[in-house]
């Protein structure tokens, strides 16, 4: 018969072994032994005083685990968590968690789900959350934007272009033109701090603007050269001037195709006119809004990376010096673009022609 005390406890000899052996356990959990420790000395009749001194513990300790022993013995010893009980991710659930986040918005008024927010509002786990979006590649806290062509000519127009890239013209040189227009000679008002151990680049926030230049650029799809020219102002007079550099880059009476975008400065009479007197140079036009199909805009990206973004000028004449001995060193060693297209059914109707001339 087990007799309870108002301070002590009276164990069977098989609880007094039991945890016995969790006291003096070098293997065990050291709470498990605490709290086997703690029974024992409540046995022996200790004071919750000495036993706090003891165990470094508060009578709100003795009082929990001492009530579990006398309410379930040996087992109320078993450490509970207390914070959220585990769950298991049932096809159920996934499909739960799928439904909430394409079709639902948080109620709180944020535009998208968190894992930790969603996990809230379904009462289960966040990493559970997180493992769902993983397996099914959803991102909801990414964002990107698209503009939607609205060529009726579209097909034709990129089977055009897509032509001239796949499947160029025998003995011809295919050119994508473009201009990076409005580039900045921005002056830093303080030093730029170098790059240190555990410490990035550091510009200081203000600057001097010493106006702008325009880059216009042509890249040859076959060798991946580039010939490059600065103006003050991009105007149709500029990019006659730029074609006829093109022009007289290449071998007399050669073809050349030039693909270029719809700005309006490519669409002029001035334009017309080079074109009749340049019989064998033809200009191929990307669809609206698909500026993607324009192999110069990647070349941008790469310039505005290397020299513009973070660049230092003094001046419109500094700006121009660096933007074209960069042009000069890359062409040492031109890189052209691996295009493919993978799936032409989905803008291209079989129909569609994809060689030119």
């Amino acid at each position: 018969m087990i007799v309870f005390m108002e301070n002590t406890i009276v164990l069977t000899d098989a609880e007094r072994m039991e945890l016995n052996q969790r006291a003096a356990s070098r293997s065990g959990r050291a709470d498990d032994a605490r709290r086997a420790r703690l029974l024992l000395l409540l046995e022996a009749g200790h004071t919750w005083a000495a036993i706090g001194d003891k165990l470094d513990c508060n009578d709100a300790f003795i009082d929990r685990w001492s009530k579990r022993f006398r309410e379930e013995r040996l087992a109320g010893l078993f450490s509970r968590h207390a914070g959220q009980q585990a769950s298991t991710l049932t096809p159920a659930l996934e499909a739960r968690i799928l439904q909430w986040t394409l079709k639902r918005t948080p109620p709180d008024g944020a535009t998208q789900w968190s894992t930790r927010r969603l996990g809230t509002q379904l009462k289960i786990s966040h990493m559970m959350v997180a493992r769902v979006w993983a397996k099914h590649g959803l991102k909801p806290q990414r964002l990107d934007r698209y503009m939607a062509t609205n060529d009726p000519d579209f097909e034709q127009k990129a089977a055009d272009i897509i032509g001239l890239y796949l499947n160029p013209p025998a003995h011809a040189a295919v050119f994508s033109v473009d201009e990076k227009t409005a580039i900045q000679a921005l002056d830093r008002k303080d030093p730029v701090l170098p790059l240190s151990p555990e410490r990035a680049e550091r510009h200081g926030f203000e600057y001097f603007r010493h106006g702008t230049l325009s880059l216009y650029a042509a890249f040859n799809t076959k060798t991946g050269e580039v010939l490059g020219k600065t103006a003050a102002r991009h105007t149709s007079a500029e990019f006659v001037a730029f074609l006829a550099d093109i022009v007289v880059n290449q071998p007399r009476d050669k073809e050349i195709h030039v693909i270029a975008d719809n700005l309006s400065a490519h669409k002029t009479g001035q334009v017309d006119d080079f074109l009749d007197r340049h019989p064998k140079v033809h200009l191929h036009f990307t669809p609206t809004y698909s500026s993607w199909l324009n192999q110069i805009e990647l070349w941008f990206a790469k310039i505005e990376r290397d020299v513009i973004a973070r660049g230092v000028f003094t001046s419109l004449a500094d700006l121009r010096r660096k933007l074209m001995k960069y042009i000069r060193h890359y062409n040492k060693v031109p890189k052209t673009v691996k295009w493919r297209y993978f799936d032409p059914t989905r803008h291209i109707t079989p129909s569609s022609a994809v060689t030119v001339h």
